[in-house]
């Protein structure tokens, strides 16, 4: 059970993710990446006549298994499987996390931040509701997810992959280092 319960190495889930591409191409041409799920959970369960969704989804029903399994798995993992101990990070990272306010590490997402309580105020909504959108809209306008050009993209020696991935780590950075600190100091 600990095997599950415990984060794996670098070492270990890096060559696995990696090994993903080379199996979804050996299997049908299938291209690594969920954020064009939600388009064809849409076609399916909602059939119109906006022209985005008048394609065959049913080609793509592998990626809802998929999407299902990533579900229940996250599920899982925090529900059944986690240990509840402090998360390992750096003591910095920790240190400068604490002047804000956020001092439970025992999840992925900080619990002061993100919370049915926080949902309604201010800062939640920056956080959770114009951050899922940007995120969504972002995802939509690259034409594709992190997952999907940074693992699948490069891997196949796509450029527009190369400069979503560099945008990707640019913009990252740039949140990280000065507008979440400006968001969390208010």
């Amino acid at each position: 059970m600990e095997i599950i319960s415990k984060p794996w190495p670098w070492y270990v889930v890096g060559p696995l993710i990696g090994l993903m591409v080379p199996l979804l191409l050996l299997i049908g041409n299938k291209a690594f990446g969920i954020s064009s799920s939600f388009r064809h959970i849409c076609a399916a369960c909602f059939p119109s006549k906006i022209p985005f969704f008048q394609y065959d989804w049913k080609k793509e029903i592998w990626l809802f298994y998929f999407v299902a399994g990533l579900t229940i798995g996250g599920y899982l993992a925090t529900n059944c499987f986690n240990s509840h101990e402090v998360m390992n990070l750096n003591p910095k990272l920790m240190t400068d996390l604490n002047q804000y306010g956020l001092t439970d590490f025992r999840q992925l997402v900080p619990s002061e931040l993100f919370n049915w309580e926080n949902l309604m105020t201010t800062k939640g909504f920056i956080f959770i509701i114009l951050g899922g959108f940007l995120v969504g809209f972002g995802t939509r306008y690259a034409n594709g997810c992190t997952s999907g050009h940074t693992i699948m993209g490069l891997s196949t020696l796509q450029l527009s992959a190369l400069v979503a991935s560099v945008c990707f780590m640019v913009g990252g950075a740039l949140v990280a280092n000065y507008l979440v600190p400006l968001f969390l100091s208010k």
